[in-house]
């Protein structure tokens, strides 16, 4: 709904990029980690800080509470810029800095982790068909191969072409989140390449 004038939004997008991006920088693995008296994960595992490798380090409760806590860092931001009746684009691009802040936390060193979490907390709250596309096909690639990263790498190719047909206003801002979070897995995606990225079954202790 209208609740301010264009001329406002405008000026409010700035700073609630900036709140994004602060909200993202707080770094679900690294604090619940601690909580739970395991050592920083990105010393640890993969070294990414984030859900998967929580799992590995702190099990299954820990990891589930950093899923949630990454998600909501995506969710928040755009959900806030929907009610104040800010465009698409806008909006988009406010998620998009709560994904950066993630990938490169002021509070912990610019260290973080690939972002894929928060990206789906952003992609549900933006217009959650695009969502549930995105994460149907990480479901499927993640069936076949069992490789996490592949999954994440394929869904978020596919993601631009669902947020063109549906919320073409946000084109852009996804178009450069894909890009963003391609070049972040660029470890793995050599990995895959050699045939040196280990699959879930193979990678689990």
């Amino acid at each position: 709904m209208d609740l301010i004038t264009l001329q406002d939004a405008r000026w409010l997008i700035p700073p609630l990029c900036l709140a994004a991006y602060l909200l993202g920088s707080i770094s679900s693995a690294i604090l619940i980690c601690r909580l739970f008296g395991y050592p920083d994960p990105r010393t640890q595992g993969s070294s990414n800080p984030g859900a998967t490798n929580v799992m590995r380090i702190a099990g299954k409760p820990a990891a589930a509470l950093t899923l949630a806590g990454d998600v909501l860092k995506g969710v928040v931001p755009v959900l806030i810029a929907w009610q104040l009746g800010l465009s698409a684009t806008a909006t988009a691009l406010i998620g998009c800095f709560a994904f950066l802040g993630h990938l490169l936390p002021v509070f912990f060193q610019f260290r973080g982790g690939k972002g894929v979490a928060t990206a789906f907390g952003l992609l549900f709250a933006l217009y959650w068909p695009i969502g549930i596309m995105t994460g149907i096909t990480w479901l499927v690639v993640f069936g076949i191969g069992r490789i996490s990263s592949l999954a994440s790498i394929i869904a978020f190719l596919v993601m631009p072409v669902t947020v063109w047909y549906w919320l073409p206003g946000a084109f852009w801002p996804m178009l450069l989140l894909t890009l963003v979070l391609l070049a972040r897995h660029h470890s793995n995606i050599r990995k895959l390449i050699k045939g040196e990225e280990l699959g879930f079954r193979k990678s689990r202790r």
